[in-house]
C-alpha cells in the first residue's frame, strides 16, 4: 500500500529555511504528481505546491519565490525547500499523491516558526 513518510519539520526563526523530504513507497513513484500541503490552527488543509511527473512546478501565490518543490525519481522522494519562513507558515505539512480519483497521505510534520 501507499507509505509517504515526512520529515525535516521544526522550530526556526523567521527569515529562517528548512527543507522537508517526503519518503514514498508502495505505488509507481514517477508516474504521479505529488503535492505538499499544509494545515494552520484553526484553518483547513491548503495546497502549497505539487510537482508533476516531469517535473513542472505550481505554487499558492503566499509561498511563491520562497518555497520550492522537487522530486527524485530514482529514489522516490519529493522535497520542499522553504527559504524565508514567515510565522504564517507554521502548519503541519503533509505530503500527498495526487491521484485521480482521491489523494494518499503522510502523516504530516510540524513547522513552526516563531521568535
Amino acid at each position: 500500500q501507499v507509505h509517504l513518510v515526512e520529515s525535516g519539520g521544526g522550530l526556526v526563526q523567521p527569515g529562517g529555511s528548512l527543507r522537508l523530504s517526503c519518503e514514498a513507497s508502495g505505488f509507481t513513484f514517477t508516474l504521479y504528481t505529488m503535492g505538499w500541503y499544509r494545515q494552520a490552527p484553526g484553518k483547513e488543509r491548503e495546497l502549497v505546491g505539487s510537482i508533476t511527473s516531469d517535473g513542472g512546478t505550481n505554487y499558492k501565490g503566499s509561498v511563491k519565490g520562497r518555497f520550492s518543490i522537487s522530486r527524485n525519481n530514482d529514489n522516490s522522494t519529493v522535497s520542499l525547500q522553504m527559504n524565508n519562513l514567515e510565522t504564517e507558515d507554521t502548519a503541519v505539512y503533509f505530503c500527498a499523491v495526487r491521484g485521480v480519483e482521491r489523494n494518499w497521505w503522510g502523516h504530516g510534520t510540524q513547522v513552526t516558526v516563531s521568535s
